[in-house]
């Protein structure tokens, strides 16, 4: 059975997915499928919401380099406890928040919630030790 941070850690991975298909339909959207399909041998850029998504994949994917191996650590040293299923919880609340506002350029917003995200992340890689 899957642990409390577990669990989060596999929701977190979902919206992960569901950001890299928001990413592809953006720029499936912007550049054809037609390129897409290529071998993009042409560097193409995208602005706006496309670029955005672009950029919340790639710190979303930052975000959970660092977040899996604290929850790892946590569920190998049986380090549950209330403490670090909040700081998962307080993770995930976090990058929820953050993903949507990145998209819609909501910048303090984006900034809070990636500190609040880091800051959990920190405090569990603390409390594994």
């Amino acid at each position: 059975m899957l642990s409390d941070e577990l669990s989060i850690l596999a929701l977190y991975g979902l919206l992960v997915a569901v950001t890299l298909v928001l990413q592809a339909t953006g720029y499936m959207n912007k550049l054809g499928m037609g390129y897409l399909m290529s071998s993009r041998d042409e560097q193409h850029t995208v602005t706006g919401m496309t670029a955005r998504l672009d950029r919340a994949l790639n710190n979303s994917i930052v975000a959970m380099a660092l977040f899996a191996p604290a929850v790892l650590i946590i569920v190998l040293r049986d380090a549950s406890s209330a403490q670090t299923i909040l700081m998962a919880q307080i993770f995930l609340l976090a990058r929820l928040v953050y993903v949507p506002a990145y998209i819609f350029g909501i910048i303090g917003v984006r900034t809070l919630a990636w500190g609040a995200g880091f800051v959990a992340t920190c405090v569990l890689f603390l409390l594994a030790l």
